[in-house]
């Protein structure tokens, strides 16, 4: 499916959206925010909640919550916010398992410095403690996800598991966090 044949989805859901989203009076900030954003092509809303979604920080949970304030069908919201995280997460993630490998290769196992400090003792203990579903599902918590999941990675922890896991969090946070958006403009409308 092209970029195109998902504009026409959103375009689509811009009339299923006007009972899914609660529209608010035209005269308050959300109003306008949501009459600025159908205005948009579709494909500049879905381009436009990928990349929020991408900055860590804001990840699906926010770019979801903010495309339903927008006015954004929440399917459509959510489906662009994970795919933005998932994005950055995939960049992230890879770059951290070329980095480890290739401190590795470089390292010389005789002159291995064993001293380990107490912030990453205490990061070990965290990582065994939850696991690769644990941190990747209660990282959001604490730190952002372009965080952790790299953090994983550079602990030993399989990339494919990281970013399955760091796959099931941004979904489960982002539909959350959009359907926490659609609860927030039912009550104020």
């Amino acid at each position: 499916m092209d970029i195109l044949a998902l504009a026409d989805l959103t375009h689509a859901g811009a009339a299923v959206a006007d009972t899914a989203v609660p529209m608010v009076p035209e005269d308050s900030f959300y109003g306008r925010l949501q009459a600025w954003t159908m205005a948009l092509h579709p494909a500049w809303q879905w381009l436009g909640i990928i990349l929020i979604a991408a900055i860590p920080m804001v990840e699906s949970y926010g770019g979801g919550f903010l495309g339903v304030l927008a006015g954004i069908h929440p399917a459509v919201a959510i489906v662009a916010a994970v795919v933005g995280n998932m994005l950055s997460l995939a960049l992230v993630v890879y770059a951290a398992h070329w980095v480890r490998g290739s401190v590795l290769k470089k390292r010389d196992p005789e002159a291995a410095d064993t001293k380990k400090t107490a912030k990453r003792e205490r990061v070990m203990r965290i990582f065994n403690r939850f696991g690769v579903p644990g941190v990747s599902i209660l990282g959001p918590l604490a730190l952002p996800s372009q965080v952790t999941a790299p953090l994983m990675v550079s602990l030993g922890a399989s990339r494919q598991a990281v970013m399955l896991w760091m796959l099931v969090s941004v979904i489960l946070w982002g539909a959350g966090f959009g359907l926490l958006g659609l609860g927030f403009l039912q009550l104020i409308t």
